[in-house]
């Protein structure tokens, strides 16, 4: 381009380092870094950058970043939430790592995670349709009794009204497996699936979700009480993933956008 115009390289680079277009960008992506707690890589932020009608690739991203001066940070911590050494009955394999569906309320996937505070582990167990992404259902506590993820479960039904047939699928972990849990989803005409022993692949659509809440999120605070992890974590939920977080699943609407498309 520069031989073509009679134009110098480093005159060329001179006019970039002062385009008012690529500062804005860079002041885009400190605000998207603050906003989002240094938990986006390129590819999130070229995402991200897009919504906002700033027309950027992942590379273009990745400069930008590298100008802002500022760098995706990593996760930490991490416990185990399963616990499938029990004695009750094991829900077959109907889900079979098919995520794409083509309705609301077809099919759900349940589990539960592990968060750290300076005043002990809280636990939250989530409810989300594989149709939107959407978490339909949650529960955040002390504690990862049966209770908790019956919490979430209801939340879930309350919300979506789901008609039955709907198939729920989960880990083989007591909580799922527990007769409590199995008589909510008869109550409400839902037909239990459940993953193979020790394959997260088979629920990997909430496994993700796990992932994005961490390392978008809760890995860059540090939380003194578990009251102030559980009001975090709703907020991420509801304002954050459910509303405004675009997904590559989803052709970069938010599950909420992606519910509100298919009533419409």
């Amino acid at each position: 381009m520069c031989r073509v115009l009679h134009a110098s390289r480093s005159g060329y680079y001179d006019w970039a380092r002062m385009n008012p277009g690529r500062e804005l960008q860079i002041e885009a992506v400190k605000a998207l870094h603050q906003a989002k707690r240094g938990r986006l890589g390129s590819r999130r932020m070229a995402r991200e950058l897009r919504r906002q009608g700033h027309e950027v690739g992942r590379y273009r991203a990745r400069s930008l970043m590298q100008a802002a001066g500022v760098v995706c940070q990593q996760r930490r911590r991490f416990k185990a939430t399963t616990d499938s050494r029990h004695a009750h009955a094991i829900a077959p394999n109907l889900l079979q790592r098919n995520f794409e569906v083509s309705a609301p309320n077809t099919a759900w996937v349940a589990d539960i995670t592990a968060i750290w505070t300076f005043s002990g582990w809280v636990y939250l167990a989530a409810v989300l349709d594989l149709y939107d992404r959407q978490i339909v259902g949650w529960s955040v506590a002390g504690h990862m009794r049966t209770e908790l993820a019956v919490d979430a479960l209801q939340m879930a039904i309350e919300r979506r009204r789901p008609a039955p047939g709907l198939v729920h699928h989960s880990d083989r972990g007591s909580q799922y497996a527990s007769d409590a849990y199995r008589e909510a989803l008869g109550a409400a005409g839902m037909v239990p699936s459940m993953s193979r022993k020790g394959d997260c692949w088979d629920n990997a659509v909430m496994e993700r979700f796990f992932g994005t809440l961490k390392s978008e999120w809760t890995d860059a605070r540090r939380y003194l009480t578990r009251e102030e992890a559980i009001a975090d974590v709703a907020h991420f939920i509801e304002w954050e993933y459910n509303a405004a977080r675009g997904h590559t699943s989803l052709d970069d609407l938010a599950p909420m956008e992606m519910e509100w498309a298919a009533a419409a």
